[in-house]
C-alpha cells in the first residue's frame, strides 16, 4: 500500500507549527515557532499579537520544515489544518495557507478538531487500542471522551466552567508565578506539603468537573492570609491545590473505567505534561489493570504533528473540504 504523507499545520494559539506526518504515526519533520517569550510580558497571549506572528512565521516555518524532511509539496498527499476552536485570528493565518498550498498543488484539504488533534498524539507513540478513554486536559479544555473506533469520539463529561489548564495559571498567578504558570506549580509542588484546606471540585458520581470553585478558594485563602498578615507557603500551597485538583480528574476517570468497560486510557492536552498527572495516572493504570498512553512531552503542547496524525485518519475517513472551509473559535468535538 502507498504511504500517505499529511502535512499538518496548526495554529490556534500562540504556536506557528507545521509537521509531516506518514501513515499517521511516524513523524517525518515538526518545526515550531513558540511565542511564549512574547507573551509572558504581558502575563498571557495576546491574540492580535499571536496573530502577527503566526503570518510573519508561517511561511519560514513551512520551508523548514520540507527542508528538514527533505522532500517538496509533490510529495505531499494531504494538507490537514486545525480549523478550530482556538483564537480565531491565528486560527485564520494557518487556514489561509493551508487553502493557498491546498488550491496551489491541488492537494486534498483535511479538517482537524484541536481536540481530536491532541487525543490522536498518542498515536505518534503506539496504536490506539479501542475502546479506549481519552482525558482531555488543556487550558481550554477537560474532558472524557470515549472511543470504540477511529474517528469516533463519544463525550462522557466535561467542565462545566474552568478547564483544569486555565485554572492551574490562575491559581500560579495568585500565588505569585510568572506566565506560563502551571509547568511552575507543578514543580514547586514537589517542595510542599499537602497543608492547606481545600474543596474536592464537584465531588459526585457525574463524569463532570468543576474548577472554578477550587480556583476562588485559592484566591480567598490568599486573600484571607493576607488580610490577617500571613505569607503564603508557596509550595505547600502548590501542594494542596494539585492534590485537590488532580484527585477530582482521577477520581472521574476511574468511575468512567469502572462504567464503561475500556481497555486503555490516553491522556492529551498540555496539562498530560504534568508531573504529579502522570504519576497519579500511571498509579490508576496499575490498580485498574489498564493500559496507559501518554504522549511525550513534546506532543502534550500544542504541535503539528498531531494535527497531521489525526488528519490521516479524517483522510481515510473521507473527511475532505473545499476551500469555503472557515475557522471556529468554538466547536464542540462530539
Amino acid at each position: 500500500m502507498k504511504d500517505i504523507y499529511i502535512l499538518g499545520i496548526e495554529s490556534s494559539c500562540d504556536e506557528t507549527s507545521i509537521s509531516i506526518v506518514k501513515n499517521g504515526c511516524c513523524e517525518i519533520s515538526t518545526v515550531t515557532s513558540s511565542q511564549i517569550d512574547i507573551h509572558k510580558t504581558y502575563g498571557g497571549v495576546v491574540p492580535e499579537i499571536a496573530s502577527r506572528h503566526h503570518i510573519k512565521n508561517v511561511t519560514i516555518v513551512l520551508e523548514e520544515c520540507l527542508k528538514k524532511a527533505n522532500m517538496t509539496m509533490d510529495d505531499i498527499t494531504a494538507i490537514a489544518v486545525t480549523y478550530g476552536p482556538g483564537l480565531i485570528g491565528s486560527l485564520l493565518i494557518g487556514l489561509t495557507a493551508a487553502k493557498t498550498l491546498s488550491f496551489i498543488y491541488n492537494k486534498p484539504l483535511v479538517p482537524v478538531h484541536h481536540i481530536a488533534g491532541h487525543i490522536y498524539a498518542n498515536n505518534l507513540v503506539k496504536p490506539l487500542n479501542f475502546p479506549l478513554l481519552a482525558l482531555v486536559v488543556s487550558g481550554g479544555h477537560t474532558e472524557l471522551i470515549k472511543m470504540e473506533k477511529h474517528y469516533d469520539f463519544k463525550k462522557l463529561g466535561g467542565t462545566l466552567d474552568d478547564a483544569i489548564g486555565e485554572c492551574y495559571d490562575k491559581v500560579a498567578r495568585v500565588i505569585g508565578l510568572e506566565y506560563p504558570g502551571g509547568p511552575k506549580l507543578d514543580k514547586i509542588s514537589k517542595e510542599g506539603k499537602d497543608t492547606y484546606k481545600l474543596p474536592i471540585p464537584l465531588n459526585d458520581d457525574s463524569y463532570n468537573f468543576s474548577f472554578s470553585g477550587l480556583k476562588s478558594a485559592v484566591i480567598n485563602l490568599a486573600h484571607n492570609e493576607e488580610q490577617r498578615g500571613n505569607e503564603i507557603r508557596k509550595e505547600d500551597l502548590a501542594c494542596s491545590f494539585q492534590k485537590a485538583a488532580i484527585g477530582s480528574i482521577i477520581k472521574k476517570t476511574r468511575l468512567a473505567i469502572h462504567n464503561e468497560n475500556i481497555k486503555s486510557l490516553i491522556v492529551a492536552g498540555g496539562v498530560a505534561a504534568n508531573n504529579y498527572l502522570r504519576e497519579q495516572i500511571e498509579k490508576l493504570g496499575q490498580e485498574e489493570n489498564i493500559e496507559i498512553s501518554f504522549p511525550p512531552i513534546k506532543y502534550c503542547t500544542d504541535n503539528a504533528a498531531m494535527i497531521a496524525a489525526a488528519g490521516y485518519f479524517s483522510y481515510k475517513e473521507g473527511r475532505i473540504e473545499d476551500l469555503y472551509l472557515n475557522a471556529k473559535s468554538n466547536d464542540k468535538l462530539c
